[in-house]
Order: structure tokens, then sequence, then C-alpha cells
């Protein structure tokens, strides 16, 4: 039996709440975080690449609700309802989703935000190794020119840090990153979680801390896709976030990560 991990995205509040659930779920017994496959996007490519490398999901968990063990973040105030505003406006004239994603790409690329080295010393920060981990990891990313998605694993070439900082990406608020002379942007362009990069699992575990919200529009919506693997003999399971931990995640400022 194959098993795949699915994280999807959700912020800094995003990343302390799935790193919360997966050890809230091995104090019962519970625990999995060892599957064969995980695929990350944006807070869930951070703790994908987190897993199973120096530090146990204990230590991980410590990381995010002790404050001397945080490690540091960039304060960006983001105005949610106006974000969603902005971007639905820069894709307004675009017929198709691959035009879409150029669109917000352009935009993404257009915007002032903090310089790429100082953002990507942060995501170095998070990543207790700058090594891929042995297992198969998927971290998705969107091509910021040409609306295309790439899926960054282990056998990709590329420094998983530079990989999580293209996940991460959320256009307009931080920079694409720079891979290959290319410019990517934020896995959650395409699909909040990117379920269907798990096809080929017997079992698939998706955590959502957004839910089945999609922010941009998407050809896999969380629904599509999970019901593409179950046609295909798997068997899926979300958890997303109560009302109380969702209201923690939609606060995005770092100091928010023990709620």
């Amino acid at each position: 039996m194959t098993e795949a991990l699915v994280l999807g995205g959700g912020g800094v509040g995003g990343i302390a709440w799935i790193t919360g659930l997966l050890a809230g779920l091995t104090e019962v017994s519970q625990n999995v975080t060892e599957p064969d496959v995980i695929v990350g996007t944006s807070a869930g490519a951070t703790v994908a690449a987190q897993l199973g490398r120096d530090l146990g999901i204990g230590e991980l968990y410590a990381r995010q609700v002790e404050p001397e063990l945080q490690t540091p973040e960039i304060a960006v105030d983001v105005d949610l309802e106006r974000f969603v505003a902005e971007i639905a406006a820069v894709m307004r004239d675009a017929s198709t989703i691959t035009e879409m994603r150029r669109a917000v790409g352009s935009f993404a690329l257009d915007a002032a935000t903090v310089p790429e080295p100082e953002r990507r010393a942060v995501i170095a920060s998070r990543l207790p190794s700058h090594q891929w981990p042995t297992r198969a990891l998927r971290l998705v990313a969107v091509d910021a020119e040409s609306g295309e998605p790439r899926v960054f694993d282990n056998a990709s070439g590329v420094s998983i840090i530079d990989a999580v900082t293209a996940s991460c990406a959320v256009p307009g608020v931080w920079p694409p990153a720079t891979i290959d002379g290319r410019r990517y942007m934020d896995g959650g362009v395409r699909s909040g979680a990117n379920a269907d990069y798990a096809a080929g699992a017997s079992r698939v575990r998706v955590i959502v801390p957004m839910g089945n919200a999609e922010l941009f529009p998407s050809e896999k919506p969380l629904a599509e896709a999970v019901d593409e693997l179950r046609a295909g003999g798997a068997e899926v399971v979300i958890i997303e976030p109560d009302e109380v931990s969702r209201a923690a995640i939609s606060a995005v400022a770092p100091e928010r990560r023990r709620a």
C-alpha cells in the first residue's frame, strides 16, 4: 500500500496548524508523518520539507509555540478581502485559466515587495535541514510568466530552499523566486492543495488549512481532485480546521502562530 500526505496552503498560521495537528495525531498513536510521498503547496511545502530530516514532530511543534524557538518572519500587513479584490481585478479580462495565471504572474512580478534574498533567508531559517529528504517530495509552484505549474522533487536538481521559496511566493505579497532563470510564484495559484499530484497512491490524507477554499480559479479544485483519486481506487481522508482554528489561521501575523 502506497501512502501519500497532501499538505495545503495557509500562510504562517497554516504552517503552525498543520504542525500542531500532526503533533497531536502522533501523540494519540496516529503518526502520519512518514508516508511514501508528500505533496506540499505553499505553507504545506514548508512543513513537507521539515518532515523526515533532523527534527522530530515534537521539536517542530516546539518551534511553532515557544517564542525563543520560533524562526524570524517578515511582518506583512495583508487585508484578505482587498487582496482577493485586487486579484479578481487583475484576472478580469482573461478568458482561460492559463491566461488568468499569467495575469497574476505579471501582477506578482510588478509588485513592490521585500528583496528576494531577504525572503529566501526567511525560508532557509524555517528548514532544519537544507537537504532533500529521502522520501519522495513534490513541491508545487507556478511559472509567473507562462502560467504553467512546476513540481519540484528530489530529482529536480534544485535547492530545497529555492523550491519551498517558490511554492510560498504569494503573488503581490512576496517576490517570485528565481530558479534556473525563471521566476516562480505560489503553488496555490494552481490549487490550494494540488491533491491530484498524489495520484497513484492507494491511501491519501489531505490536510488543508484553508478547507475547500480556492483563492484562484483552478482546473483541479480539491473536490474534483479527490473524486478522481477515489475513482482511481484510493482511500482519501480530508482534514480541515474547525472554526476556532480557521480564525487563528486567517490572522496572518507571525505572532499568532501559538494560537
